[in-house]
């Protein structure tokens, strides 16, 4: 609120004009500040944590050795994580002392990202109309979840392998875990790396 003081020294002497002061009273703007705290507070989004979902091991009996392989040489890509950003890869399994081709890539979109979106095409291609259904048909997250694991773990459906080497950062199994989940592989796991596996990496480096 404003005031005007009208008081002045010459008040009482006639044809001299009276000095007026203003005085701005503050006192309600602490009010307003309090308000829009408040307002922006209760308006405000608060920020979730963001979380990256893992799969854990199955509580099924292991399958024969025989059966593991069989799903090993059809699906099986490995990933090999090394230094400076650099990732060796190579599909199906040593079989009969014959190794597969290694090959090197990146972490960029035209790297290992490309090559899985091509090997998982089939896979992504379900994902994207599972998700229009979701939306269309206001679908709970339980169901959703359900069906998008059980087109994720198909028998079409590639199963990565992911190794670091001494050389490979924490930043990289990170991107690593999250090319998994960009390009919905359903099956992937985590093991330690073999003498045999870098033998085969040392041949392109």
């Amino acid at each position: 609120m404003s005031e005007i003081n009208t008081e002045g020294k010459n008040s009482g002497k006639k044809g001299k004009p009276k000095k007026m002061s203003t005085r701005v009273d503050l006192t309600p703007m602490v009010d307003l500040g309090f308000l829009l705290i408040t307002f922006f507070l209760l308006t405000t989004t608060m920020i979730k944590p963001q979380t990256m979902e893992l799969a854990m091991p199955s509580k099924d009996k292991p399958k024969t050795d025989q059966q593991q392989n069989k799903i090993k040489d059809t699906r099986a890509v490995t990933i090999i994580l090394g230094k400076g950003n650099k990732v060796f890869y190579w599909e199906g399994m040593t079989k009969n002392g014959v190794k597969p081709q290694v090959k090197t890539t990146n972490f960029s979109s035209t790297g290992i990202r490309r090559f899985l979106i091509e090997r998982n095409i089939d896979i992504m291609q379900q994902v994207r109309d599972l998700d229009k259904q979701r939306l269309k048909k206001n679908m709970p997250d339980s169901i959703y979840n359900k069906k998008k694991l059980d087109i994720q773990k198909q028998k079409t459906a590639p199963y990565v392998i992911i190794k670091a080497t001494d050389d490979a950062t924490y930043k990289n199994l990170i991107d690593a875990l999250d090319e998994m989940a960009i390009c919905n592989i359903g099956g992937y796991a985590i093991v330690d790396i073999t003498p045999d596996d870098l033998s085969m990496i040392k041949t392109v480096n």
